[in-house]
Order: C-alpha cells, then structure tokens, then sequence
C-alpha cells in the first residue's frame, strides 16, 4: 500500500513539474511577444510585430517566429525586412535580474528590401529612427515602465543565409548578402539598454545589406549592357 502511495505521489510531483516547466516556457514566451509587440513600434518609428516565442527556463534557449518590421513612412514596400526563426541562447540565471545575457542569437534566412531616393535609403532611414530613439532614452523609458532600468547584451550575433530585395515590383531583383559574425555587444560596458542593442544590430545589419547591393551593382553593370545598366539605376533611384 505505502507503495502505491509513493508511487502515485512520484507521477503526481512529475507530472506537475512538467505542467510548471510548460508553464514556464509559456510565460516566458508570451513576455518577449508581448514585449516586442508593445515597445518595438517605439525604437523603430515603424510597425514591429512577432507573431510568437518559446524559450526555456532551465536551458535558456529557444526561438522567435515571425518577425516583421515595416518601412518608414514614404517607400513603396510595406517591409523593410522580415525574419522567419530567431534563435536565442540567454544565460537562465540573468532572467531574474535586470541585466539579461544573450549568449547567442543566430538568424537565419532573413529577408531585407532595400529601397532608395537619391542619396537616402529605407534602411539608412530605419536606422536613423533607432539612433534617434536611443538617443532620446523615450522608448527605453516606456519599456522600463518606472522599473529599474534593464540592460541587455549580446556576447555573439550571427546573420546566415540573408537575402536582399533590391527595388519593388517588376524591377525588382534578389541577392544574396554576406553574413554577419559580430561579438560581445554591450559586453565591456556591463550591459546596455534595448535601444543601444537595437542600433548596434540595426547597423551590422545594414552595411552587410550596402556590401551587398553596392557588390550586386558593380558586377552586373560590367558585364550587362546600357539597358541592363538603365535598371539598375532605376532599382538605386535613379542617377545621381
């Protein structure tokens, strides 16, 4: 008899501690949703939505689905770029503290639209609303809500597999961009606020987009004609 009654005491403590793992991971998850989905809008100036996220508390690791982020007002697209999966390694402990540690974030598949007018481009412009987010300390305030401030920081952000969409509609053309291997982002500093992160990654991502286009560029107007040429000055805004 005690048997059975350790027995069933053992399913009912496994089985709640799976319920509370859930849980957890749940909760987790719906936090950084909602979080990015509440304050995003604000560091970007744009439409910024995640459509969801799990994340484990024990190991700390999971995976963001279906970011977007739109354009600044004025460009012909709706998007200035979109991520598919964002995978996350943070350091479980720094969860319960106002310092989070993300040991990795990897991207992989990204798709950017690069747009431009004259000598300005829908990403310069995205980065510039971030820069000036971060400068104005506005957007990391709200999303400190009166708390004490949160600092964040990255010890290794890796960009695999981009792909760059010069131009909107039938002029439009795909390319590949180069990866982005870049470590310890507000790591000597003890930590920064979401909007220096944001900016910091904002500007990885932006020159590998520049490298890329300006490449595709080059390439294609030696070897292709004046007509071959023409487009390419269309997809860039035309000639300068």
């Amino acid at each position: 008899m005690k048997r059975k009654i350790l027995l069933a005491s053992g399913v009912v403590v496994i089985v709640a501690a799976i319920a509370a793992y859930i849980g957890a991971d749940f909760f987790l998850g719906a936090i950084v949703t909602k979080g990015v989905n509440r304050f995003g809008p604000g560091f970007t100036q744009t439409k910024v939505t995640l459509e969801g996220a799990h994340i484990s508390p024990l190991s700390g690791s999971g995976t963001l689905t279906g970011l977007f982020v739109g354009n600044p007002a004025g460009w012909k697209s709706d998007k200035a770029f979109s991520f598919d999966e964002i995978h996350v390694e943070v350091a479980p402990r720094s969860f319960f503290g106002d310092h989070i540690v993300v040991k990795e974030l990897t991207i992989d598949r990204p798709v950017f639209v690069y747009e431009t007018k004259m000598v300005s481009s829908n990403i310069g412009e995205l980065l510039n609303n971030i820069s000036g987010t971060s400068s104005s300390g506005k957007a990391d305030a709200a999303a400190n809500n009166g708390g004490k401030p949160m600092k964040f920081e990255i010890r290794h952000f890796r960009l695999t597999n981009g792909r760059v969409t010069l131009g909107v509609g039938s002029h439009a053309l795909t390319i590949p961009m180069p990866p982005i291997d870049v470590k310890d982002i507000g790591t000597s500093q003890g930590g920064v606020p979401a909007s220096q992160i944001a900016v910091a990654l904002m500007r990885a991502m932006s020159e590998s987009v520049v490298v890329a286009t300006t490449e595709a560029a080059g390439k294609i107007g030696k070897t292709m004609g004046a007509a071959a040429r023409q487009n390419i000055e269309n997809l860039f805004g035309g000639k300068k």
